[in-house]
């Protein structure tokens, strides 16, 4: 091996481990907030054969050795015959891993090939399908949580989705329940950025299973709302971050949806203390419009408001 092949492989070592301990902390801080694995937990970890799968079980099965609570990992992958699908990789994947797995066979790409006219997006009836079929393993084997690989990158394109082509505000959580009760579906790289995973999954040389469903697709809803963040991050930095960070402090009193908010019976109470709005309560009332001296207004110490002068346009 030459010097120079030496001290890149190297560097990719290093690089590598920088960003295992990143995207574990991420995954670690996610699975703490939302509490999303529990003692005795049986974590159903789905793979799909891409890159963002693959990096969910790599750190969580790195986690399992660390936490400091016991939990199961069963790697389960769904066959959907899918032609020319590699059905060999997974298997030996996992077998070398080390870590107890279930290939399902369900033909769902001859159901999606039928019921879809060629061109349109296929990724709607796909998901549903596959997701009925990883439910229903759940409940046979026992599973307490399944985990699936969406990234902070997905829960951000997903809300624009909906914004831009569904009128409605909400994203992917991190935590869900199903609408049954039967299942609770967990996101641990719900704080990972995508771009940290694809680096992860190159440096690591996962066996990436290429989708040829929908991946061929082009001009889906997605990847053009994918191209908008990523022009986005490259002229303002921080923005993604940003926009992540204002998902999760939401105020519905501040918004128009009439059904998580109750306008109708908002009322003002003549009783109160004026204090200004919850925005200006490090303020004391008044002092926030800063017109004391302006010729406009005089505030006295008793707080009381005297009309000096009333202009006109």
């Amino acid at each position: 091996m030459s010097d120079a092949v030496l001290d890149q492989t190297k560097k990719n070592i290093t690089r590598m481990n920088k960003l295992q301990k990143r995207l574990r902390r991420e995954v670690g801080t996610a699975i703490a907030d939302y509490n999303m694995i529990e003692e005795g937990d049986r974590v159903m970890c789905c793979l799909s054969g891409g890159k963002d799968s693959y990096a969910m079980l790599d750190i969580l099965m790195n986690l399992q050795q660390r936490a400091p609570i016991k939990f199961d990992i069963i790697a389960v992958n769904l066959d959907q015959k899918q032609p020319g699908f590699p059905e060999d990789i997974l298997p030996k994947y996992l077998d070398e891993l080390g870590v107890a797995y279930h290939i399902l066979e369900k033909d769902t790409y001859s159901i999606v090939k039928d019921k879809i006219p060629e061109g349109k997006t296929t990724c709607s009836l796909c998901s549903r399908l596959r997701r009925g079929t990883l439910y229903g393993f759940a409940q046979r084997i026992g599973a307490t949580k399944i985990a699936l690989g969406h990234h902070r990158d997905d829960i951000i394109e997903t809300l624009f989705l909906n914004m831009f082509y569904g009128g409605k505000l909400k994203a992917m959580p991190p935590k869900l329940l199903s609408d049954d009760g039967a299942n609770m579906v967990i996101r641990p790289l719900a704080y990972c950025r995508e771009k940290d995973i694809a680096e992860y999954a190159s440096l690591k040389a996962f066996p990436i299973i290429p989708c040829n469903l929908c991946g061929s697709q082009e001009n889906l809803k997605r990847g053009a709302i994918k191209d908008m963040l990523t022009m986005w991050d490259k002229q303002h930095p921080g923005r993604i971050e940003t926009i992540f960070t204002a998902m999760q402090n939401t105020a519905p009193s501040q918004g128009v949806d009439r059904e998580h908010f109750d306008f109708m019976a908002l009322k003002r109470d003549p009783n109160a203390p004026m204090k200004g709005d919850v925005a200006e309560a490090d303020l004391p009332a008044f002092d926030f419009l800063d017109i004391n001296n302006n010729g406009h207004i005089n505030l006295d110490q008793d707080n009381r408001i005297d009309v000096v002068a009333t202009f006109k346009p």
